[in-house]
């Protein structure tokens, strides 16, 4: 059934988003700036998340899983009528790009913030797309047939027709894996999507991805409000967005002007309303390739907001009002860079983090959800963008005043749960100049405080402050060709000077007496305890010991304590004499290091704080114990250490051949049997979390002994889930275990 849509000139007072986290509490913030109510819903797992607190009203989605919740279309109506909303935003992901849950919301006389259904049909799939923009004019990149494609083609690259953000996206680079490829890609398709239709095309390995904001009306106007380079991805999923793009400016106005026209052309031709995003593939020459249109706002549209100055969430509410675009498109003032802040850990192949969030502030960010410095920018919008609209970005830009804004999902005390995508939070620097907007965004992440799970903000500031990202250079081959942004996890000097801190802090709580739990660590805080360190305390509380101040009778040899930030480890060998500390010089640096050693000397000390002269530069480090997990925060930023354990459990040590769960998640495929024959690098089991699909795979030629999951099955981090015996033909019979675990898998993100 098609909707028949009239103009029409609406007002909306009450908006229900259809989504969660970060873009549910951006469309409220321009909601509550107009007087607009707002209604949330949410899963049992977002009971208590910050988008809900949030809200005026808010309606319960029994379940957490996607399907059971946002991805009910009819749950979500219902809701909208219950709570008296009249408008549906959709923000973007789960049912954003869904044609016909937008015909349910307007049969359901509620207003659609989004394109028209017939719109999301026409540009939904890729395909029909392409079909499309080749009829307008726009270049394309043709489909191959994968039954014909040759080795002289690859690298090819294989696409879910639905949907998009890198789902169901794969490289081919040897043909005799595009059967296979293929075929993973299309079943995470239909789990995604429910369409399992992929198709495969050239792959640019070292390209730029751009893409044009555009804007229809119902009055026949269609704006190009900005481009913007999303080029530096993992996974085929943006790590880094911003305005202008840097290959645009590099080739100047004849290149943007040719990106416009396609971009116009490609929403004129479908008669496009709304918010949409024109993306293209562009090579070093300035030449570029249609690759799909999303029917919505994008995650990265903040950087459009900053250097146009408009609320492009204000002027979606606007155009499904019914409101014209009135003057020319706004002109752009500055630069912005975006970066997406995720609990994930790099250095483990990218792997999704979860667990809960003690603590999370960014003191260098001047707004959330709002153009720094540009007052209301709604009512720029709402009157019209024309000439000026852009003057909105007086207080950084254009003053020469760099400025950070925080687009925030997760909030302190939340919990990063495994059923969603793993994005914390999104970064947005805006300056007068590349360089100067990029340092400034590097520095507002060093200076966060973070106390929760892994995530890649370390990566994040290597990347803004690596000489050729400042100069532009970037494309899609970016983490390729620049390995050493995944460095360690902080500056190591920083790293050791923080473990030392935290294990004099340390040492100074044992002898208060602090119990230890049955890994020899020391157990306090609040949060993130073990039930066996849980016990510790009790037993401790139960049977009070005099503190004796660490005493020895001999005791001549440092003792020692390790700790870990991310992937990489610090021991710190110390003792105590007389009241004066001394460190090993392995400890100190030097030596095979490559570094300079420290000259540390311990002016005061006790379990919470510590003060180091660092070369004879006095800096002061308050420590906070947290289960296992130590927060160090001192004026060069905050890290969280992990205090690894003096005893390992004989019990949770994995038997050779054992492959683990790298992380909690869903089983949704098995590729064995047991007593089945496997060879190395053989797929054996599918966990999807996190919106990522990773692959278990073995690391040696085996029989599969044991296997103790089948599909559905929900796992836990360290989970056992099969073992591979030895074949008897000189295979050591060992698999994906420990760290090999995480690096036998391969996930796919959007």
């Amino acid at each position: 059934m098609t909707t028949q849509l009239k103009l029409q000139h609406r007002p909306i007072t009450r908006v229900l988003v259809a989504n969660r986290g970060e873009i549910a509490r951006r469309v409220f913030a321009t909601c509550r700036t107009r007087g607009i109510a707002t209604v949330a819903v949410f899963s049992d797992a977002d009971a208590h998340a910050a988008f809900v607190a949030e809200a005026d009203t808010a309606v319960r989605l029994p379940g957490t899983a996607p399907s059971d919740t946002y991805l009910r279309g009819d749950l979500i109506i219902a809701a909208a009528l219950r709570a008296g909303a009249d408008a549906i935003h959709p923000g973007y992901g789960f049912l954003s790009e869904n044609a016909g849950f937008a015909r349910e919301v307007l049969d359901a006389g509620l207003v659609w913030i989004g394109p028209d259904p017939e719109n999301i049909d026409q540009m939904g799939s890729k395909v029909e797309s392409k079909r499309l923009m080749a009829a307008a004019g726009v270049p394309v990149l043709t489909e191959l047939d994968p039954a014909s494609i040759t080795e002289a083609e690859l690298p090819v690259l294989v696409k879910a027709s639905a949907g998009g953000g890198g789902r169901g996206m794969r490289v081919v680079e040897r043909l005799a894996d595009l059967q296979e490829t293929i075929r993973t890609a299309s079943q995470e398709a239909q789990s995604a999507f429910g369409d399992p239709t992929v198709f495969c095309e050239r792959y640019i390995p070292e390209g730029h991805h751009i893409e044009v904001q555009v804007f229809g009306d119902r009055h026949g106007n269609v704006w190009a409000v900005g481009e913007r380079e999303c080029s530096i991805q993992r996974r085929h999923q943006k790590v880094v967005e911003e305005a202008p793009a840097p290959l645009v400016e590099r080739h100047g106005e004849a290149m943007r002007s040719r990106l416009y026209e396609a971009a116009r052309a490609a929403a004129s031709q479908i008669g496009y309303v709304g918010a949409g995003t024109v993306e293209f593939l562009a090579d070093d020459r300035g030449d570029f390739f249609f690759l799909e249109m999303n029917t919505r706002l994008q995650v990265e549209h903040p950087v459009t907001e900053c250097t146009v100055g408009v609320d492009l969430v204000g002027l979606q509410l606007d155009v499904a009002a019914g409101a014209p675009l009135v003057g020319e498109p706004p002109a752009r003032t500055g630069h912005a860079i975006e970066v997406r802040l995720y609990a994930e850990d790099p250095a483990a192949d990218w792997l999704p983090q979860s667990g809960p969030v003690h603590a999370f502030e960014m003191p260098a960010a001047a707004t959330a959800f709002a153009i720094p410095g540009g007052g209301d920018a709604s009512a720029a919008v709402a009157g019209g963008a024309g000439a000026g609209a852009g003057a909105a970005l007086v207080g950084a830009g254009a003053a020469g005043h760099p400025a950070v804004r925080l687009d925030a999902g997760v909030a302190a005390g939340e919990t990063i749960t495994t059923f969603y995508d793993p994005m914390i939070a999104k970064v947005i620097g805006v300056g007068a100049n590349r360089s100067q907007t990029a340092l400034a965004l590097a520095g507002a992440l060093e200076q966060m405080v973070w106390d929760g799970p892994t995530t890649n903000a370390q990566l994040l500031v290597n990347v803004l402050r690596e000489p050729d990202f400042l100069a532009g250079q970037t494309s899609t081959a970016y983490f390729d060709e620049h390995p050493a942004v995944f460095g360690a996890a902080g500056d190591r000097a920083q790293l050791r000077v923080s473990a030392i801190a935290a294990a004099v802090a340390t040492a100074q709580a044992v002898a208060a007496g602090a119990p230890a739990g049955p890994a020899g660590t020391v157990v306090g805080g609040a949060a993130s305890l073990t039930a066996e360190d849980t016990l510790a305390l009790d037993i401790a509380a139960r049977n009070p010991r005099p503190a004796i101040g660490g005493w020895r009778l001999f005791h001549p040899d440092y003792r020692s304590r390790s700790f870990a930030l991310g992937a990489v480890e610090c021991t710190v060998e110390y003792r105590e004499r007389r009241g004066s500390w001394e460190f090993s010089p392995a400890t100190l640096g030097g030596g095979d290091t490559g570094e300079a050693p420290l000259d540390i000397e311990v002016i005061g000390a006790g379990p919470a704080s510590v003060r180091l002269a660092i070369d004879g530069v006095e800096r002061r480090f308050a420590v906070e114990r947290r289960g296992s997990s130590l927060v160090v925060s001192s004026p060069a930023g905050t890290v969280t250490l992990r205090e690894l354990p003096h005893y390992s459990d004989p019990s949770a040590i994995a038997a050779p051949g054992s492959l683990l769960a790298p992380m909690p998640g869903t089983v949704v495929r098995v590729e064995a049997e047991v007593g089945s024959a496997v060879s190395a690098g053989q797929g054996i089991i599918w966990l999807e979390a996190m919106k990522m699909m990773h692959t278990i795979s073995s690391d040696a030629a085996g029989i599969v002994e044991e296997l103790r999951v089948q599909v559905g099955d929900q796992v836990d981090v360290g989970m056992l889930l099969a073992v591979i015996a030895d074949d008897g033909d000189g295979g050591d019979g060992s698999s994906a275990s420990g760290d090999a675990a995480a690096a036998a898998t391969e996930g796919v993100t959007p």
